[in-house]
C-alpha cells in the first residue's frame, strides 16, 4: 500500500513537471502597422504557425496588427529598449542608419528582378550588417512592396499639378526633401492618423502602395489614384538582435528558417494580391491616372543626388548599374 502511494505521488510530481514544460519557453511579441486583411498580417500568421511547428511549441509568437503596440518608429524604439521583439520596418530606419534609405529611394529600383538582385546580393548583406550593428535589428526576411503611388482629390499628371499640395509622408527625410523638390508640401505623420487627416482636410494627399491604400480605406476620402510608381522598394521583418541572441542556438536557427518560409509565403501572396487590389480600388470608385513618370523620375533623381550624402553616392550608382533579366541592351 505504501509503495503504491509513493508511486502515485511520484507520478503526480512528474505530471506537474510535464505540464510546466508544456508551455512556451520564449515569447516573441510581433507588432506591425497593417490590418488583419493585409498580406503582411497573413504572412505574420504563417510565421507563427511555422515557428510553432519548428520549435515544437518552445516559442510562442503573439501578433499585434494595426499599430496596437505603436507606430513604426515606436516599435523600433520598443525593440531597442527590450520591450517587444519583432516588427516590420523599412526606410524609417534611416533615422538610425542612413544606408537603410536605399529601401525606398524614388525611382531607384526598376522592377522585381532588379530588387531581388539588390537585396539578396552584396548590397543587401551590407544593409543588413549595418542594421544589426547600428540599430540592433536583425532582418529575418524581406517583403517586396508594391510601387508607391500618389492619391489625391485632384488629378496629378506632372509635378506642376502638385501646386503646393499638402501631402502626408512617413517620417523619412529623403521623402520629405524629394516631394519638396517636386513642388508639394510634405507633412510627416504617423500612418494611423492619415485617414482622419484626409477626412478633415488637414492634408490633401498621401502616397502608399495599393495594399495600404486599400486596407486603410483611403478610397473613402481620396478620389484619384495617380500611378506615379515613384518608389519600388522592400521592407524587412526584423527581430531585436539582443532578443535574438538571448535564444538558444538551435532556436535561433528555427527563427531564421521560419523567416525564410514567411518570405516565400509573402512572395506568392503578394503577386496575386497586386492585380486584385487594383481591381478592388477601381470598383470602389477611385479614378486611375497615368502621370508622366519620366518627368517625375528626372526631377526626383536630381533631388536624390543633391540630398544623398556623398558617402552613399557610389552605392546609388552601383544599384542603378545592376542589370536584371528584364533590362534591354542599348
Amino acid at each position: 500500500m505504501r509503495v503504491t502511494v509513493i508511486i502515485v505521488f511520484l507520478l503526480t510530481i512528474l505530471g506537474s513537471c510535464k505540464e510546466a514544460q508544456d508551455g512556451p519557453e520564449f515569447i516573441l511579441r510581433f507588432g506591425h502597422q497593417a490590418n488583419e486583411q493585409d498580406v503582411w498580417h497573413r504572412s505574420a500568421l504563417h510565421f507563427v504557425r511555422t515557428l510553432d511547428s519548428l520549435s515544437e511549441g518552445r516559442i510562442e509568437t503573439l501578433i499585434y496588427p494595426s499599430e496596437q503596440l505603436g507606430g513604426e518608429l515606436d516599435m523600433i524604439r520598443s525593440i531597442r529598449a527590450g520591450i517587444v521583439e519583432m516588427t516590420i520596418t523599412a526606410e524609417s530606419m534611416q533615422n538610425w542608419a542612413g544606408i537603410t534609405a536605399f529601401l525606398a529611394v524614388p525611382y531607384l529600383i526598376r522592377d522585381s528582378d532588379h530588387l531581388r538582385l539588390v537585396v539578396e546580393g552584396e548590397i543587401g548583406e551590407e544593409i543588413a550588417s549595418e542594421m544589426i550593428s547600428s540599430i540592433g535589428l536583425r532582418p529575418i526576411c524581406y517583403f517586396e512592396r508594391g510601387p508607391r503611388h500618389l492619391t489625391s482629390n485632384r488629378p496629378v499628371l506632372s509635378p506642376d499639378d502638385l501646386g503646393g499640395m499638402v501631402l502626408r509622408v512617413p517620417n523619412v527625410p529623403l521623402f520629405v526633401r524629394v516631394w519638396q523638390a517636386l513642388g508639394a508640401k510634405p507633412t510627416p505623420m504617423t500612418f494611423s492618423e492619415v485617414f482622419t487627416a484626409l477626412q478633415q482636410g488637414t492634408v490633401e494627399a498621401q502616397e502608399n502602395p495599393f495594399a495600404l491604400i486599400y486596407s486603410a480605406g483611403f478610397y473613402e476620402v481620396q478620389r484619384y489614384l495617380n500611378l506615379t510608381g515613384h518608389v519600388t522598394g522592400w521592407t524587412y521583418v526584423v527581430i531585436g538582435e539582443n532578443q535574438f541572441r538571448a535564444l538558444p542556438a538551435d532556436l535561433r536557427q528555427k527563427v531564421l528558417e521560419a523567416g525564410r518560409s514567411m518570405q516565400e509565403y509573402h512572395k506568392n501572396e503578394f503577386r496575386l494580391q497586386e492585380e486584385l487590389l487594383r481591381n478592388q480600388l477601381e470598383e470602389r470608385g477611385m479614378i486611375f491616372t497615368q502621370p508622366d513618370r519620366e518627368v517625375f523620375r528626372e526631377m526626383a533623381e536630381a533631388a536624390v543626388l543633391d540630398i544623398l550624402p556623398e558617402e552613399y553616392q557610389p552605392l546609388y550608382h552601383k544599384i542603378t548599374n545592376i542589370k536584371s533579366d528584364g533590362d534591354q541592351e542599348p
